[in-house]
């Protein structure tokens, strides 16, 4: 049985670093974006400590029609941590030590991977571990897999060079072969991935600073509507894409490209029609050329989860290079 968590893995670390020369393969991980796999003594995880975990993983994700926890998760004891688990891509450890500890380690039992490790002394201060490091634990491994699924769906990529728009404007996106143009027209970029349930779609352009219909960068929703409506009818006469106007989009600041941005995630609708769904967009301030990039991915699978669908639009969108 083991006794200690973090001593376990310090003798991992210390079998394979014996020596410099000696060379070890690892097995490629295993598992599903957003799935983490949860090393914890079942008397834990079915009590306090398993609650605040979950407080933190069911945490639904923003800009969903629907309830979605950030993560799927299975549970296992360290007793049945075997050579059937060690390969999972998302691995928590969740324990007792003689102080408290929150370490992450990459590629321990198989390669990409990330293990994440939360210690404490007693019951509660291992909960107030947890509670003390809910944004990392969420940010770890949501960046982790965004890395794994970036490399894995842009892998084979649209030659940026025979699209007219990210010619013209100056910036481009790894567009994977799945996703079929739809409108390129040198400042509107439209391409949709058709799959099982639905569509994933991926929009771009830019706005000029000075731009007549743009008087601020506080009405984005207004002028992406008045986008949408030139170049996305819906199926009648008088529809087209907007905003869902009863829902404000969450909006946080970010990087993307070197340059600061605003991700806005929320719902869109068809006008005066039933179809719908979620959206994330980045609105990109290229101060050197005195404009807004506008990238946006949306998304249609009616009856279907789309937390999932969401994540793959945000890992194109975020691979961004603007010249």
């Amino acid at each position: 049985m083991i006794k200690n968590l973090s001593l376990f893995i310090i003798l991992f670390f210390s079998l394979i670093s014996c020596s410099k020369n000696d060379k070890l393969t690892l097995v490629s991980s295993t598992g599903r974006i957003n799935h983490i796999l949860i090393v914890i003594k079942n008397s834990d995880w079915q009590g306090e400590v398993g609650d605040a975990l979950r407080e933190i993983i069911a945490n639904p994700v923003v800009g969903l029609p629907q309830e979605e926890t950030q993560f799927s998760i299975n549970q296992i004891t360290p007793r049945n941590f075997n050579n059937l688990f060690k390969p999972t891509r998302n691995i928590m450890f969740v324990g007792y030590d003689t102080i408290n500890n929150f370490y992450t380690n990459k590629n321990v039992y198989a390669s990409p991977q990330t293990t994440l490790s939360i210690l404490g002394k007693s019951k509660e201060e291992l909960i107030n571990n947890i509670n003390k490091h809910e944004k990392e634990i969420i940010s770890t491994f949501k960046k982790n897999d965004l890395i794994v699924y970036q490399n894995k769906i842009t892998k084979k990529h649209h030659n940026t060079k025979n699209i007219e728009t990210f010619n013209k404007l100056g910036f481009t996106l790894k567009l994977p072969f799945s996703y079929n143009k739809v409108e390129d027209n040198g400042d509107f970029l439209w391409y949709r991935n058709t799959i099982t349930k639905g569509q994933l779609n991926i929009i771009a352009f830019e706005v000029s600073y000075h731009s007549k219909n743009f008087s601020s960068k506080n009405n984005t929703v207004a002028y992406l509507d008045s986008i949408t409506k030139k170049y996305i009818p819906g199926q009648f006469d008088n529809t087209y894409m907007m905003i869902e106007p009863k829902f404000t989009p969450v909006t946080k600041e970010v990087v993307l490209s070197g340059k600061s941005a605003i991700e806005s995630r929320g719902l869109w609708i068809v006008k005066d029609d039933f179809m719908g769904g979620p959206f994330i967009s980045y609105t990109i301030d290229d101060k050197n050329n005195n404009r807004l990039i506008i990238i946006q991915g949306f998304s249609y699978s009616p009856e279907t989860k789309k937390r999932d669908f969401v994540f793959e639009l945000e890992a194109i969108l975020k691979t961004i290079a603007i010249n």
